[in-house]
């Protein structure tokens, strides 16, 4: 027999906006736990399997120098270019601290390596994995090439961002670079630079603009496949429609001109027949499609294969009723996947109309919706935690609070309580062109949420305002008596002024 501090379930109270624990202090109840203590470990069914899912990884299945002059205009033109080269290394040693080391463990000033570049490449990856060993390869002779024959030789870096926990084995593969790294110990920077860029697999390769640290390319593995003289420099973003531009396939053999998706809402979906969970959604894909069409709305799919042959993807696309990139063209798709940053399948980029990007989630929309009620599924600030979306968890820091709440219902007050959090948020990254850093969710009581909450070792209290970060593995817990929005907002602040001390997951 356990010790419990509730005779009955206790419920929340929302009271003038704030999320409060009820009072109730009784005696012995069979089965039940303690407010406060922690969960027993699942051991066997269905909440080992989803707790599998919620601990585990991500899927492997991706300026020129001003002469100084005595006239006054000169010097106020060379005082403005001084100042921009200044602000460019301000910038970077604030993405990337103050030094780097290189393959002879000298240290790197980074203030006076951000005065001649306009792009850095962030090479994520870790000297026990074969596919970046290989990798590394392909790139030190890209970068070689780079250096020694292009007229941009001078405005391009590469970083070593390790995920190495064997400083040795950290030693030994920097031994093979021609480019610097973050120092080994900065486990704090690297963490930071994994959630800021949304690295989900290694090798990864992003390009970044040395003065603003936004992302011109997502998929620089590609680049060193596809642009092996580095001509395209710097490999920034290209209309999605002229990206796309050529004839696509229909599975009845006909064909269709690019230019057909004008004025369409389109998904762009990257996927193969290898490869189980792109079989399952397809199968859910195809009923949203034909709702989607229904219902009136302009709506139009581009499959982008990556099947391993010919023979596959012909099987795979006689079960879409949409278009495909043919699979011969294998420079499209690949530009595809570049524009797009793809690290992993299946994946569903949502377009608007003008082909700008609504969401990369389409994948997590689609499951959530399946009678596509949210078409064109623009992203909500606060998302019901779930099966199909517990996969966000990993793609960076995510807020989650925590409410004794069964059914679906009960789970708005909460909502309500953290949305115009979120909006505020997403709004002020929006207009910076930059990717929110926090996602944020409201769990009640289900197998997934008692499964994360012993995956990341919580305890029992409800409600509980967390922020998890599980590739630093690491959670921030807010557990008072009463959550409300000034609470809510302050803590999201100062984790984002990192003002608040991590535990352990």
């Amino acid at each position: 027999m356990k010790v419990c501090l509730f005779e009955k379930r206790a419920q929340p109270l929302l009271q003038s906006g704030r999320f409060k624990r009820s009072a109730f202090l009784h005696s012995a109840h069979t089965g039940g736990r303690a407010a406060g203590t922690h969960r027993p470990q699942r051991l066997a069914g269905a909440g080992a399997h989803r707790k599998a899912h919620v601990g585990g990884g991500p899927s492997a299945g991706c300026r020129p120098n001003v002469a100084v002059t005595c006239t006054a205009a000169s010097a106020e033109v060379t005082v403005c270019v001084r100042g921009l080269y200044a602000a460019m290394s301000e910038f970077l040693v604030s993405l990337l601290g103050e030094r780097l080391v290189n393959s002879e463990k000298a240290e790197v000033d980074v203030q006076s390596l951000g005065a001649r570049l306009s792009l850095v490449g962030l090479f994520f990856g870790c000297s026990l994995n074969a596919p970046c060993k290989q990798f590394s390869g392909s790139l030190c002779e890209f970068y070689s090439r780079f250096k020694k024959t292009s007229e941009h030789k001078d405005k391009l870096e590469i970083v070593f961002i390790s995920s190495d926990q064997d400083q040795k084995h950290w030693q030994d593969f920097l031994q093979e670079m021609p480019w610097p790294a973050l120092p080994f110990k900065d486990r704090h920077k690297k963490m930071k630079l994994w959630n800021k860029y949304k690295v989900t697999s290694i090798p990864s390769l992003v390009f970044v603009d040395a003065t603003t640290g936004k992302i011109v390319c997502r998929n620089g593995l590609l680049v060193v496949r596809d642009d092996p003289k580095g001509l395209e420099f710097p490999w920034g973003p290209k209309p999605f429609a002229e990206v796309v531009e050529g004839p696509l396939l229909r599975n009845n053999r006909q064909t269709a001109d690019s230019s057909s998706l004008e004025g369409h809402y389109v998904g762009v979906y990257f996927s193969a027949h290898w490869c189980p969970p792109c079989r399952s959604l397809t199968r859910v894909l195809v009923e949203s499609y034909r709702t989607v069409k229904e219902s009136g709305q302009k709506f139009e799919i581009v499959f982008v294969s990556a099947d391993r042959s010919e023979e596959s993807f012909k099987q795979y696309f006689s079960e879409m009723p949409w278009l495909a990139v043919p699979y011969s063209d294998e420079a499209r798709r690949s530009r595809l996947n570049r524009l797009y940053g793809i690290q992993g399948i299946p994946t569903l980029i949502l377009l608007d109309a003008e082909g700008h990007m609504i969401t990369r989630q389409g994948r997590v929309e689609v499951l959530n919706d399946p009678e596509c009620r949210l078409f064109p599924w623009h992203p909500r600030p606060v998302l019901e935690l779930s099966e199909s979306n517990a996969v966000q968890l990993h793609e960076g820091p995510c807020l989650v609070l925590f409410v004794d709440a069964e059914d679906e219902g009960e789970l708005e007050p909460a909502k309500e309580l953290i949305q115009p959090i979120a909006e505020k948020l997403m709004a002020k990254y929006k207009a910076k062109e930059e990717e929110t850093p926090l996602l944020f969710f409201v769990a009640g009581e289900d197998d997934m949420s008692d499964s994360l909450r012993d995956y990341t070792n919580l305890p029992e209290a409800a409600p509980l305002l967390t922020i998890l970060d599980m590739s630093a593995r690491a959670k921030y817990v807010r557990d008072v008596e009463e959550i409300t929005p000034a609470i809510v907002e302050q803590f999201v602040t100062d984790f984002l002024a990192e003002k608040l001390k991590p535990e352990p997951i």
